[in-house]
């Protein structure tokens, strides 16, 4: 399909963002990635989306479809080829409940870290990190049954719902020291990751490491102010809930 016909409005540092991109790179569709200025929305962005006034927003016909995840499930119906969502519909549920844990409690305790007001509340939101990990390491070991990706031999949905966060981690766990994917603790995750991150699908639409922590470092000097007194793995987080407010 031609790229005129199919727009992502979105930013190269968000996870969100590359959620879509992956999926239309699955299909084998060619978009137009209308790139969004930090600090600012652009017109089109809200226009398109009124209500939540975020990227990524997927134009496909000139029609806006919101939300990272509604949108690789809308690509997946509207395109044929690659399937994202498995075809049983136990399995589609499934799928979509990991999803959504991600989103809902995974994703929040990651963030939370920067947001914790005493070391022990700090020290909490980590092993909330670590305990995730450990349940989609059960997943990956159950759904994907020695295959590569919780999709089995190909990328699936919760394949990137998850990798999606692999560059953010990576460059988190460069600045901070902590490493989140341990391969004593989680040694299917450490291989999915690497395996993820070498598909074609995935190569062109995952940010470098250093790319992302000179942005979080661009972004503390930006707003040095409110920031000055954060430690380097907080200052990514920060730099992450910005992204994710845009």
């Amino acid at each position: 399909m031609a790229s005129d016909d199919v727009k992502l409005i979105g930013a190269w540092a968000s996870p969100y963002v590359m959620r879509p991109r992956i999926a239309l790179n699955l299909k084998g569709v060619e978009y137009e990635f209308l790139e969004e200025k930090f600090g600012s929305k652009s017109e089109l962005l809200l226009k398109s989306n009124p209500v939540y006034k975020k990227i990524p927003v997927l134009l496909h016909g000139g029609k806006p479809i919101c939300e990272s995840l509604i949108i690789v499930q809308y690509i997946d119906e509207a395109w044929s080829g690659h399937s994202i969502l498995p075809s049983d519909p136990y399995h589609r549920a499934v799928a979509r409940f990991w999803g959504h844990y991600i989103d809902d409690k995974w994703f929040p305790a990651l963030t939370g870290i920067s947001r914790a007001p005493t070391d022990e509340a700090k020290k909490e939101a980590i092993e909330q990190v670590f305990a995730g990990l450990k349940f989609l390491e059960e997943v990956l070991e159950k759904s994907g049954a020695g295959k590569p990706f919780f999709g089995g031999d190909t990328i699936g949905y919760i394949d990137i719902a998850l990798g999606s966060h692999l560059g953010w981690l990576r460059a988190t766990e460069k600045l901070s020291g902590l490493t989140y994917l341990d391969e004593s603790k989680t040694p299917l995750l450490v291989c999915w990751a690497e395996k993820f991150s070498a598909h074609e699908a995935v190569k062109c639409a995952m940010p470098e490491t250093d790319k992302l922590v000179e942005f979080a470092q661009m972004l503390k000097a930006k707003f040095s102010a409110y920031i000055d007194a954060l430690s380097p793995s907080i200052t990514l987080f920060s730099s992450l809930n910005y992204i994710c407010s845009l």
